[in-house]
């Protein structure tokens, strides 16, 4: 390969640079120029026919770059696009006539202090600004070399400098301008010559020196400060590219400046105090970076939400409505919950295995050992009657609130509204004559809460017991306990903790009872009675606090009173045990072990398929056989009976009565996307699908093809436009999914889940530190939105803001705005105010005491926006906090610039700031460790100067 720059001069014809790769080479230019059609020269760019360069009202194109400026009336702010209304009173920046070229700020005296845009250097008046090489290529066309007068424009070889002494044009165009520019080079060194004749000293024209000068016995000695070398003339001093040499030592950019250069890092990297390695942000350790969970990466971060959310606005998780997914694939009903969903059936069916189908309700299983029925057992004691109650098969424990349960054992014959959504162990079959015997019963415990807690062993003793009914056997009990406080009226006591238990009891008539002496009337009101008495007891019982529920061998007691409570000081509610020092529940396979205290795998033959359980489920079978920590009634039979029931599935495109092979493949119009289904869904509408055994919507043959941001109707058999507030993002499907959490579309049609937006936003911000925030930030706001925030300092404290950066679309009428003012009056005094986006940062003083701010987006736009943090310190501190933010040395350099951009560095300075005693939390080499020498540096001189009246 022949490397077609390599030389220097001629620079493969390129006038600015040039790229070679294998077999050839390409040109390219400087920011603010494009390559014209030879390839090789470059031309200006004229950045005001595009939006108006950005600018709110004024746009003037210069070579290599473009200028804002803004009609009479108004000035330009600080991010350079925007105009804010100018006031003709007062000797403040806010004055017309205040003098500065570029930006204007108020001292603290009243006056104004100038600075310059980027690339500009303040001239000596300290009010104009005079260009460099740095903006714009210097306003040159082709080369540019910074000189004490300004910029000096040169020309590629093949090309001359036109007279305007800033553009370039062909040689044999300016054949004339070239040898007058030799003559003057002749003369240049005639001039050099006679100079040498003649002795100088450095008391003349500093001896002709560039810097400094020195008298010597041959005459005078020029030599230069670091960063420059000096020429060979021996006057003029150059600026060292120190970049040039291994890059500066920097890790990662280095930018040679005049006399110095600067280190910089890539995006996502922070460069340390060294001020020249690069670190990686670890994004992860910042507040509020991600609503779940954070995964930093070198340069990089990702966030991650739980199973059951999804990511909106790059950081936030909302719950996603899986039901608004083609209805959860549930049968029947679908019920959506935070973090998951449920599909539910109609009275008569029951949830089928793979918790999608609705099956009939099979009231008993023909082969099945009968399931141990629930029994209330009472006996007496020395006169005290104690009752338990033994949940043997079909347990829900619910644990409302802190102080209050509910807890469900065995099946109800008829499923009402209390029933709890979960599989239950289907009974044996047996002879039931007629509908249950139901009673209910409310009970009061007083100063007592319900706590379902294990019984103090020395409290059990099984000696001495006279039974007073025999047991009751029990088909399905309900009960809820709740605690809540009571105030005895007209009683100056305090009041007193009481716990209500509601129970609902159903009790299961036998054939086999009937005889010729008792028919089934009889056998109804013996049973009533027998419940009856049994309650009649139980209420004793319970006064009494003897009252106590037996779970997998361990006794509960129901409620406990406040001594009894703060004996065993348990630190989770039951149900939960305590890892690495928070609470967390039992999982689906285990059980609460009251006695242990710990989360116990069920035995083989059990299975437990809800999670914070106190017992596990007997399996249909009821061998004993199995897989030990079964998580539902299909792992029963064992590993190996799960990996066969797995296999054998149907797959999708087929279904079955239960799920399971031999399967039958969907008929035309039909189609089941899962496996281990016991049905196929139709398209609807009359449509067929292209084949049999179809697997999606997708498959049926619609009248039209929906694309991405629609759903076909198939009553019409038209495409809709997704609603506002729901997308889809893929072709010919049958529905649109919902917005995760609480959040909307900007308009209907939107094709991803990147389109939902949070709304909310405004309000009152704290007295100390806090944030202004677009809402849905970091993602993009939404459109036609308006948000009002108010700050207002305690007494005797002013505000602080900094914005690190800023993303509005370019609009011609600043469509949207942020503006920071005294208050809702448009009149009222202003401190910030911008519709552009602004990526350098800018720290500022709010101009009034309190701050009215207001953020508003039209019906079209829509950007990143931002996040402003402010803090409120006290005024003692207003001349020292302005002298700072009001110095261009702040910003003027990149490494500054990303302190404030930093927020980490920026919550450690707010939080001294807001609160000056939090200073001794940070170690000095904390600090030291934290800022560049320079920011150090700039911040040591201010704050000296501000306290030498104290010394």
């Amino acid at each position: 390969d022949i490397d077609e720059c390599e030389n220097d001069f001629y620079n493969g014809g390129c006038v600015h640079e040039c790229i070679n790769i294998p077999g050839n080479y390409r040109c390219t230019c400087y920011d603010g120029f494009m390559l014209a059609h030879d390839g090789h020269n470059c031309l200006d760019v004229d950045e005001c026919l595009d939006n108006n360069g950005g600018c709110q009202q004024i746009c003037v194109n210069t070579m290599g770059s473009y200028e804002c400026q803004c009609k009479e009336g108004f000035f330009l702010s600080d991010n350079q696009h925007t105009c804010i209304h100018r006031s003709i009173e007062g000797m403040n920046c806010m004055n017309k006539d205040h003098g500065c070229a570029h930006i204007c700020r108020e001292t603290p005296k009243g006056g104004v202090a100038c600075e310059c845009r980027p690339g500009f250097e303040l001239a000596k008046n300290q009010k104009d600004c005079k260009l460099t090489c740095n903006y714009g290529n210097g306003g040159c066309q082709h080369t540019c070399d910074d000189t004490d007068t300004g910029p000096v424009c040169g020309c590629h070889q093949k090309y001359a400098l036109h007279s305007d002494g800033r553009t370039c044009i062909e040689k044999d165009e300016a054949a004339i301008e070239s040898s007058e520019y030799n003559a003057t080079s002749v003369a240049d060194v005639d001039k050099r010559v006679k100079r040498r004749l003649l002795m100088e000293t450095c008391a003349v024209n500093n001896g002709g020196c560039d810097r400094t000068c020195k008298d010597t016995a041959t005459g005078v000695r020029c030599s230069c400060p670091v960063g420059f070398t000096l020429q060979p003339d021996g006057k003029t001093c150059k600026d060292i590219d120190e970049c040039l040499v291994n890059n500066g030592g920097c890790d990662h950019f280095c930018r040679n400046t005049v006399g110095s250069f600067e280190c910089s890092c890539q995006k996502g990297y922070k460069l340390l105090t060294d001020e020249r390695t690069c670190q990686d942000i670890d994004e992860c350790s910042f507040e509020r970076t991600c609503d779940h969970t954070c995964i930093n990466y070198p340069g990089s971060f990702e966030c991650l939400c739980h199973k059951g959310y999804t990511l909106y606005g790059l950081t936030h998780c909302g719950d996603i409505d899986e039901c608004s997914i083609s209805n959860g694939s549930c049968d029947f009903g679908c019920l959506n919950t935070m973090g998951s969903y449920e599909c539910v059936c109609p009275p008569g069916k029951k949830l089928h295995w793979n918790k999608k189908d609705c099956v009939e309700v099979v009231k008993c299983l023909p082969n099945a050992k009968p399931a141990p029925k629930a029994q209330l057992i009472c006996s007496k004691t020395g006169g005290i009657e104690s009752c338990f109650l033994s949940c043997q098969s079909n347990t829900l424990f619910v644990p409302d609130s802190e102080n209050s349960y509910t807890l469900s054992c065995g099946v109800p014959m008829q499923h009402g509204k209390a029933q709890p959504r979960r599989n239950s162990t289907l009974p044996s079959c047996s002879d039931s004559l007629a509908p249950p015997i139901k009673q209910k019963a409310r009970f009061k415990i007083k100063d007592a809460k319900c706590h379902l807690r294990p019984r103090s062993k020395e409290k059990t003793k099984d000696s001495g017991k006279q039974a007073v009914s025999d047991n009751c056997q029990v088909t399905f009990v309900n009960l809820k306990c709740d605690s809540s406080k009571k105030k005895r009226r007209g009683r100056k006591s305090p009041s007193k903790e009481v716990s209500h238990i509601t129970a609902e009891f159903e009790v299961e008539m036998k054939s086999e009872e009937v005889s010729d002496t008792c028919n089934i009337d009889c056998v109804r009101k013996r049973m009533e009675q027998k419940l009856q008495t049994a309650i009649k007891t139980l209420r004793k019982s319970i006064n009494k606090q003897q009252f106590y529920i037996q779970f997998s061998g361990t006794e509960y007691e129901v409620a406990q009173k406040p001594a009894k409570a703060t004996e065993g000081h348990e630190a989770c509610s039951t149900g939960q045990v305590l890892q690495d020092g928070k609470c967390v529940t039992c999982s689906t396979g285990t059980f609460y072990s009251g006695e242990h205290n710990q989360c116990v795998p069920c035995s083989p033959g059990t299975y437990q398929d809800t999670e914070g359980q106190l017992t596990c489920e007997p399996c249909p079978s009821n061998d004993g056989q199995g897989v030990a920590g079964a998580r539902n009634v299909s792992e029963c039979g064992g590993k190996l009976n799960l990996i066969i029931k797995a296999l054998g599935q149907c797959s999708p495109g087929h279904y079955s009565s239960d799920g399971f092979k031999p399967c039958t493949v969907c008929p035309l119009g039909t189609y089941q996307p899962e496996p281990g289904r016991t049905l196929c869904f139709p398209c609807g509408g009359g449509l067929v699908t292209k084949y049999e055994g179809a697997v999606s919507f997708q498959d049926c043959e619609t009248k039209v093809h929906c694309s991405p941001g629609h759903y076909y109707n198939s009553t019409t058999h038209r495409c809709i436009r997704c609603p506002v507030g729901t997308y889809q993002p893929e072709f010919g499907q049958n529905y649109c999914i919902t917005c995760p959490g609480n959040t909307s579309t900007d308009f209907d049609g939107s094709t991803n889940v990147t389109h939902c937006k949070n709304q909310h936003c405004g309000g009152e911000l704290g007295d100390y530190t806090g944030y202004i925030e677009s809402p849905n930030y970091p993602g993009d706001y939404p459109a036609n939105v308006e948000c009002i925030w108010n700050i207002n300092p305690p007494p005797k404290r002013r505000i602080l803001i900094v914005v690190p950066e800023i993303f509005l679309p370019i609009e011609d009428e600043c469509g949207d705005v942020l503006v920071m003012r005294k208050s809702a009056s448009p009149t009222s005094i202003t401190t910030y105010e911008t519709c552009q986006t602004y990526e350098r940062p800018i720290a500022f003083t709010s101009r009034s005491r309190k701050l009215w701010i207001q953020f508003k987006s039209n019906e079209g736009n829509s950007g990143k926006g931002f996040q402003v943090p402010y803090v409120t310190y006290d005024e003692d501190y207003q001349q020292l906090i302005e002298d700072i933010v009001r110095d261009g040395r702040l910003y003027a350099s990149e490494n500054h610039q990303e302190i404030l951009k930093d927020k980490k560095l920026i919550k450690a300075l707010f939080d001294v700031l807001a609160h000056p005693q939090n200073y001794f939390k940070y170690t000095a080499q904390e600090s030291k460790e934290m800022f560049p020498r320079s920011f150090i540096k700039l911040l040591r001189s201010k704050v000296s100067r501000f306290l030498r009246p104290y010394k």
